[in-house]
């Protein structure tokens, strides 16, 4: 009998970290001018229409430029409106981030701009669809000040501006802004699709 695989038993690839791991410098010049250069009205449009609603996010917007086409499996994901027209300026800098695995031909599913307001939070949450769980999580940002805090199983880290950041999505982990400007950070995931997958999938899919 096929018994659907529970959340307890979707082990989370066991190469993610589990709190954070620094990924080295990236050169962001060239990504930060066009992201700062966007204007309001298309962060809100594509916050809009973003597939990535989920009530732990509040009020942050997003530009997704590539995502999951269902929240079960990592393996399949589409690219949005925009990737045609930014992917030359993310592809670089998502190639270096990712440089210290050393996977011969790595996987970006999901490829977004989050941007938080001054007083800004991201409530405590893991990421809890399948989807979430084999993926690294890597964090790159853009734009931030000194008050804003990513918080991991209730410990602090500030990320410096240009820094690649693997973060635990599967530990509880939240965000705070109590600075007076936005914090803006370009959010990816990555995988090794050479990577033997894990055996909870096939049930994940039913």
């Amino acid at each position: 009998m096929n018994v659907p695989a529970s959340a307890a038993a979707m082990q989370p690839n066991p190469r993610k970290t589990t709190s954070m791991r620094k990924l080295g410098p990236v050169d962001i010049t060239r990504l930060r001018e066009a992201v700062l250069a966007i204007p309001d009205a298309v962060w809100d449009a594509e916050n809009a229409d973003k597939p990535n609603r989920f009530e732990a996010l509040d009020k942050t917007r997003h530009i997704v430029f590539r995502f999951v086409s269902n929240f079960r499996d990592w393996r399949d994901s589409y690219d949005r409106p925009l990737w045609a027209q930014w992917h030359g300026l993310l592809e670089p800098v998502l190639a270096k981030a990712v440089e210290p695995y050393g996977y011969a031909r790595g996987v970006f599913p999901r490829v977004m701009l989050a941007r938080m307001a001054p007083g800004g939070v991201i409530k405590p949450h893991r990421d809890a669809n399948p989807a979430a769980k084999w993926p690294h999580k890597i964090h790159v940002p853009l734009l931030t000040n000194d008050k804003v805090t990513f918080f991991i199983d209730n410990v602090g880290y500030h990320f410096a501006e240009g820094e690649a950041v693997e973060v635990s999505n599967m530990a509880v982990h939240a965000v705070e802004n109590a600075g007076a400007s936005d914090r803006i950070h370009l959010i990816f995931e990555y995988y090794d699709p050479d990577q033997p997958e894990p055996a909870w999938l096939a049930a994940a899919q039913k």
